[in-house]
């Protein structure tokens, strides 16, 4: 095996600057951006409207019958509520100040992914050769410059428009409801687990995702009529003849943008994608001597569609993941997520040094540099995972694994509980919570499932409450729990001065018959213990997005502002300090 060693800096640089950027961001495409996003879930057609928190004394207006402060208001016994205690259980607190809903913060997230997902598609076999080619129609048959930067400009917007309008018919199809319970809904879920399972298999050269030839036809005959509209039309051909490459990554976009459950997202993501992808062949058009730095295009294209064939099928684990955990397969656990990447990305790396090969690789007699940096990445980040078959946290991609509390073999946990559980400790319940079987704490943790039960053995002990609304699904919920509660400074406040109390909002067991009501707040029937604990948490606090933690007094009474996802371990302690003073 021989390196190529290129003469000289600039030409090293001008000659690769594409090729590392678009590998850079095809390994960050679907492993980066998704961490970055508020886990939000759906609330069963629940609509927020801006609540005030009344004083102590004073009734709300809307009340059709008289309210008790949390202070008047007797606790539940750890007993299964009847029918009736569980209809009404949502108006033993006050509601806490409307806290602002993250979409601006999912959007950008869903933009960026869009944005990094379009410069992917601009290395893509079906996709670079073209741009040479077009550049040259915008130059040399435009007649004038100006005309053929004219001609460029409404190109790109006409491609923008396109894939927004795709977007924008995902929103109307599905509908606001249904994207909503896209993150949380097990069938959608599998669904999204196979069609990445097809995507991946399609970019690994096992078959192409291609459009009916007589679309592209009959969109290149438009484009010949010439004028504005036909430059429409060659914009909408370039969409057809490039969906066997686009399309998988249009469709993890699409899937990613609607399971976070924002009504814009699809169209957001799409603008991102569409953005990427346009501003190149508006810019060489703009400046043709750029042409020139690109390299050739060759096998190196074909390398990047496999690449993202690999990522393709990480990420469609994450979905399945989701399906265990929501309906208790307890199959998928935390070890056998981390083989399957291990051995994915272990592949991947391999396949960058060129010793595994599919059937449509060219001959590829040595290896360039930043084919080898990448290799040396991929390979270091397998070799990074390896530990957490023992309960390594693996703290850089806690988000996506499965809970701490689903491995099977943890040396992790016990160190920090100095070899014990906190159900060891004295003070802890020794007596069986309401749903243990269903739920695991992490961290060994003396957690309790249920409201009512936890709330009577806070009042027992004299302690307050910290209530976790958290979900399967969501990533940050995960990353919360593997890098900020294991503080030295977290952990001790959450085990020792607190009742912990975690409610997942997206858990699919049905409650008993005698324990489904109504809603109040949204009018939806209760029927399962996910549904319950959304409407307590959209009721009561007016929030839908997970990680939230609250914080109360034993009595029902709310310490503090609660809070989401922070990483900052402490910002935390002073979050659950400032509750403890407030008791």
């Amino acid at each position: 095996m021989k390196f190529r060693t290129p003469f000289g800096v600039f030409g090293f640089w001008r000659k690769h600057t594409a090729w590392l950027l678009g590998w850079w961001l095809t390994l960050g495409l679907l492993s980066g951006l998704p961490a970055l996003a508020q886990d939000t879930v759906s609330t069963a057609d629940i609509d927020f409207t801006p609540i005030e928190a009344p004083a102590p004394a004073a009734q709300t207006p809307a009340a059709a019958t008289p309210q008790t402060t949390a202070a008047d208001t007797p606790v539940a016994s750890p007993t299964a509520p009847t029918k009736s205690s569980a209809a009404t259980a949502p108006t033993t607190v006050a509601p806490a100040a409307p806290r602002p809903a993250p979409a601006d913060t999912s959007l950008w997230v869903t933009f960026l992914a869009g944005l990094a997902g379009g410069f992917a598609a601009i290395i893509m076999p079906c996709i670079f050769p073209l741009l040479p080619m077009t550049v040259s129609f915008f130059t040399k048959r435009s007649g004038t410059r100006a005309r053929g930067i004219r001609n460029a400009f409404i190109y790109g917007l006409s491609i923008i428009v396109i894939y927004v309008a795709l977007g924008l018919l995902i929103t109307v199809i599905f509908g606001a409801d249904a994207l909503n319970d896209l993150s949380t809904n097990g069938i959608f879920n599998f669904f999204f687990f196979l069609l990445l399972i097809v995507f991946g298999a399609s970019f690994l050269g096992a078959f192409e995702i291609m459009l009916p030839t007589s679309w592209a036809n009959k969109m290149d005959e438009k484009a010949d009529e010439g004028g504005l509209l036909g430059i429409f039309f060659m914009a909408a051909t370039l969409s057809l003849v490039s969906f066997s490459c686009t399309g998988p990554i249009i469709g993890t976009l699409l899937v990613q943008a609607a399971s976070m459950g924002q009504l814009l997202g699809p169209a957001v993501g799409m603008f991102g994608f569409a953005l990427a992808l346009a501003l190149p062949f508006t810019l060489f058009s703009l400046f043709p001597g750029w042409l020139s730095s690109l390299p050739k295009s060759g096998g190196w294209l074909n390398s990047v569609k496999v690449t993202l064939g690999f990522l393709e099928l990480a990420l469609a684990l994450k979905f399945l993941s989701n399906v265990d955990l929501a309906y208790h397969w307890e199959w998928f656990d935390r070890e056998v997520f981390l083989v399957l990447w291990v051995v994915i990305f272990g592949m991947m790396g391999l396949y960058l040094l060129g010793k595994l090969r599919f059937s449509h690789d060219s001959d590829m007699p040595f290896i360039t540099l930043p084919r080898l940096f990448l290799a040396i990445i991929t390979l270091a980040f397998t070799l990074y995972l390896v530990p957490g078959l023992w309960g390594a946290p693996l703290k850089a991609v806690s988000a996506f694994l499965p809970p701490q509390d689903t491995q099977d073999f943890d040396l992790y946990t016990p160190s920090l509980l100095g070899g014990g559980t906190a159900a060891t400790r004295p003070e802890a319940d020794a007596t069986p919570h309401k749903y243990a079987e269903l739920f695991h704490a992490p961290l060994g943790l003396n957690a309790f499932f249920d409201y009512d039960e936890g709330m009577a053995y806070a009042q027992k002990m004299n302690k307050p409450v910290l209530i976790d609304f958290t979900g399967h699904a969501c990533v940050n919920c995960r990353k919360m729990e593997a890098n900020v509660w294991p503080d030295k400074q977290v952990l001790p406040l959450i085990r020792d001065k607190y009742v912990l109390i975690q409610l997942y909002v997206d858990d699919k067991t049905e409650l008993p018959a005698a324990e489904q009501y109504v809603s109040k707040y949204s009018g939806k029937k209760i029927k399962t213990i996910g549904n319950k604990w959304s409407d307590m948490q959209a009721s009561r606090f007016n929030a839908n997005s997970q990680p939230y933690y609250v914080l109360l007094g034993h009595e029902g009474k709310q310490l503090a502002p609660a809070e989401g996802a922070n990483y900052e371990p402490d910002n935390f302690v002073r979050f659950l300090s400032g509750g403890l003073q407030a008791y």
